[in-house]
C-alpha cells in the first residue's frame, strides 16, 4: 500500500482546490492532506483518487467527494476527543478524516462486504476506531450518548433513535431528503429541544435500514 511523493503532491493540490471552494478550517484541510484517498478506492478508479469527485466503491455505494467530506466535517465542529458516531462507514474515508481530527470514532455499516473491507483497511493504516456491523437507523445505544453524529447517506427523515443518542449540547449532521438532499445540522438544546439549520443542496446514495 504505497503512498508516494506523487500521491502526496496530488493531495496537496486537492487541499488547495477544496480551500478555494470555501473550506476554511485548517485542521480539516490538514486531515484531508494526510489521508491516502487512493487506498480507499477500487483499483479501476485509483488514478482519479485526487479529483474532487465521488466514485463507486461497490455494494451500490460511493466514496464521497472530498469537498463534501470536508463540508460535513466542518459543520460537525469536531474537537479532539469528541465521541463521534458515524452512520455509514462506506469506504472508511470519512472515518479516517475524523480520526485525524482526534475524534473517538464509532462507525456502523449495514453492508457486510464494506464493513469487512473498511475494517481491514483502516486497521492496516493504523487508524484506531470502533467498528460495528448493524442498522444505522438504530445507532449504538449501548455506546451513547455521542458528542457528534454524522450520517453519510441520504436520510428521508432523521431517525428518532439517533436524536436520543445525541448529547445535550451536541450536534448531528445529515443530508436530509430523497431525490436531492439538504445538508442539515441538528443541535440538541435540551431533552426534547432541537435547533435545525440548513446548509445547501447535495446528492447522496440513500440510507437504508436493516443489515445486508
Amino acid at each position: 500500500m504505497e503512498d508516494s511523493f506523487q500521491h502526496k503532491g496530488l493531495r496537496n493540490k486537492l487541499v488547495d482546490e477544496i480551500r478555494r471552494k470555501g473550506i476554511i478550517n485548517e485542521r480539516i484541510l490538514n486531515a484531508i492532506g494526510k489521508v491516502p484517498r487512493h487506498l480507499f478506492m477500487d483499483s479501476g478508479f485509483i488514478k482519479f483518487a485526487y479529483r474532487d469527485q465521488a466514485f463507486p466503491i461497490g455494494s451500490g455505494q460511493t466514496i464521497s467527494q472530498p469537498y463534501t467530506v470536508a463540508f460535513q466535517t466542518e459543520l460537525l465542529d469536531i474537537e479532539s476527543m469528541h465521541k463521534v458516531l458515524e452512520v455509514g462507514t462506506g469506504s472508511g474515508y470519512q472515518a479516517a478524516v475524523l480520526v485525524e481530527l482526534g475524534a473517538k470514532v464509532y462507525t456502523i455499516e449495514r453492508q457486510k462486504e464494506l464493513f469487512l473491507k473498511s475494517q481491514i483497511l483502516l486497521t492496516s493504516l493504523n487508524y484506531r476506531l470502533n467498528f460495528f456491523y448493524g442498522d444505522g437507523y438504530q445507532g449504538l445505544p449501548t455506546y451513547g450518548p455521542f458528542d457528534r453524529i454524522i450520517i453519510t447517506a441520504a436520510a428521508p427523515e432523521i431517525p428518532s433513535k439517533l436524536l436520543e443518542q445525541l448529547k445535550t449540547g451536541g450536534r448531528l449532521v445529515v443530508p436530509l431528503g430523497t431525490t436531492q438532499q439538504t445538508m442539515t445540522v441538528v443541535e440538541k438544546l435540551g431533552d426534547n429541544e432541537f435547533r435545525y439549520t440548513e446548509h445547501g443542496s447535495f446528492i447522496f446514495v440513500p440510507m437504508l435500514g436493516g443489515k445486508q
